[in-house]
């Protein structure tokens, strides 16, 4: 009887399912075989595959959160710069948080289990550098071994059953249905994740009969014969000569045959007209069994894209260890709960070699409007980021950038953070604002979560009050999870003063001494911008800018 789950070695779905194109991997795998360039096998296979279905649409906020420069910067397999088998792949996965939660829950349970245990994680770390390596083999051998096919084919086809022992002995499930002790982390024999799926699949191909053959004929190619030598060595250190004592042939290889029944085969053949060598057998032997073990091989190329998954991930945490940083799995949440992001911090700076300074996010309810007010280059907008890809790591089922966090699943996400002026745009700049706010309600669902930067600050400050006043009051019906940025100070402070809007929760930059921002967050709105230290940081007082002016005219008087 076929073990649970043990056709499809899936880990990235609690039931199992096959997302590559199968027909299109076959016609790859075979060409390659056959020949040693297939154009790209894997990276074209999972740039194709398909990810579990999601509410969230990439578009509506990848670009703002600059998802795929996070991933390639980040997401380090053993912390080197060796390229991901499939970036589009990962990225892909990466803004396709799936809809149905128990997915992120199957995927949260293995990267506990990878965490818990440096040996699972190193066993996966030498499953996918096997899989390299297949793939290597398969997509162009390099070396003397290129020019032998039979050679390069048996290598492909020793290092195939390597991958099918490998997962067999070092992903296998607890025999006991006691898993409170969690202490023992010395082996790999007691998977509880879904992790056991790869042992359940490499344990059903060696069950069959395809995979003996494969065996045999790997054994048949190392050791047909076992030679017991007696060997003469000259007071030199040089061999002298040597006599051969014994030959035991391997009698329970079925590929092994009598040498006086291969004389007589070869007799009865050449008798009958054939003429073909042994490398042709063997040539014949060689697609024979690799057309028994092609079908088990072809999830193997799919199974590459889940191990970047969880090995970039655990890429991610070792990055930020190495910066003092710390990530969790968040507490998920139901609708009603409070929002707690402890010592939360952006992985955007994390990529760009800047160490970020964490801080801490609560919100009491999740569906509070938060405003966030403070001077330029506070953090302001490094929060949203930070509370964007928090949210999308969490409902992917990843690590978030955070010490300690509780977070509510949201329906989908919209991010409108970069907002750049277009030669061909038809609106200036309101026009510009007021279609970015119809864009937003336009596919807005409720329980989203909305991150807005700089809401109407390309209006008059009466224009710009009225349109945001109107749209929190329509984002409020939505129940969305919403943090905006303003300058529209005064007005931010009359909103909390009045009190009317019950989801409006309002944070402010704290500010240390000498009034320079301290990137930490606190309860109130904002009673500066502090445009002043702003354009004295950047040369643009009065003064600094009156120097300049008689610097040029200086200049232009000595000139002429």
């Amino acid at each position: 009887m076929t073990e649970p789950h043990a056709t499809v070695p899936d880990l990235l779905h609690p039931t199992p399912r096959v997302r590559i194109d199968l027909d299109q991997t076959r016609l790859g795998v075979d060409l390659a075989f056959a020949g040693g360039v297939s154009g790209g096998l894997f990276t074209d296979a999972l740039d194709r595959a398909t990810v579990a279905p999601s509410s969230w649409e990439a578009p509506s906020f990848a670009e703002d959160l600059f998802v795929q420069s996070f991933v390639a910067s980040t997401f380090k397999i053993g912390g080197k710069d060796t390229p991901l088998v499939s970036k589009k792949h990962l990225v892909k996965l990466m803004t396709s948080p799936p809809a149905d939660l128990a997915v992120a829950q199957h995927r949260r349970a293995i990267v506990a289990e990878l965490l818990e245990s440096a040996p699972k994680r190193a066993a996966l770390h030498g499953l996918y550098e096997d899989l390299c390596r297949l793939r290597a083999l398969l997509e162009g051998a390099t070396g003397a071994g290129k020019w032998d096919a039979n050679r390069r084919q048996l290598d492909i086809l020793g290092l195939l059953k390597r991958v099918f022992d490998r997962m067999a002995e070092e992903h296998a499930a607890s025999d006991t249905s006691d898993t409170s002790d969690t202490s023992d982390t010395s082996d790999t024999s007691d998977t509880r994740s879904g992790l056991a799926r790869l042992s359940a699949y490499a344990r059903r191909v060696q069950a069959s009969e395809p995979y003996r053959s494969l065996a045999d004929l790997l054994r048949y190619d190392e050791s047909m014969a076992t030679l017991s030598l007696k060997v003469g060595v000259g007071a030199d250190g040089h061999i002298r000569g040597f006599e051969v004592l014994a030959i035991e042939e391997d009698r329970k290889n079925p590929f092994v045959t009598s040498a006086w029944r291969r004389w007589a085969t070869k007799i009865e053949l050449f008798v009958r007209g054939y003429r073909f060598g042994d490398g042709e057998v063997m040539a014949r032997l060689i697609d024979a069994v690799f057309d028994g073990v092609r079908e088990d091989l072809l999830p193997l190329v799919q199974l590459v894209g889940d191990l970047e998954f969880y090995l970039g991930a655990l890429g991610f945490r070792d990055a930020a260890r190495a910066r003092g940083l710390s990530v969790c799995l968040p507490e998920l949440l139901g609708p009603g709960e409070a929002r707690v992001l402890e010592g939360l911090w952006n992985p955007l700076l994390l990529a760009s070699g800047v160490t970020p300074i964490p801080c801490d996010l609560r919100v009491d309810r999740h569906d509070a409007c938060v405003l966030v007010t403070g001077p330029n280059s506070g953090g302001k907008t490094r929060l949203l980021q930070s509370v964007g890809l928090s949210q999308l790591l969490a409902q992917v089922g990843l690590f978030v950038p955070a010490r300690a966090a509780r977070m509510a699943l949201a329906s989908s996400l919209v991010v409108s953070l970069i907002q750049e002026t277009k030669v061909d745009q038809a609106e200036g700049r309101l026009g510009m604002e007021l279609l970015r706010i119809r864009e937003l309600f336009e596919s807005l669902p409720p329980g989203a979560m909305v991150i807005l930067d700089e809401l109407c600050s390309g209006t008059n400050p009466s224009e710009g009050e009225e349109i945001f006043e109107l749209v929190v009051r329509m984002l409020t019906k939505l129940r969305p999870q919403t943090f905006i940025t303003t300058h529209f100070l005064a007005f931010a402070g009359r909103l909390e003063a009045a009190g009317e809007i019950d989801e409006l929760r309002f944070l402010q930059v704290e500010l240390g001494p000498k009034q320079l921002p301290t990137y930490q967050f606190v309860p109130g709105v904002a009673n500066t911008s502090l445009a002043g230290q702003a354009a004295a940081r950047l040369g643009v007082t009065g003064e600094q800018l009156l120097a300049l002016v008689e610097r040029n005219l200086a200049a232009a008087d000595g000139s002429s």
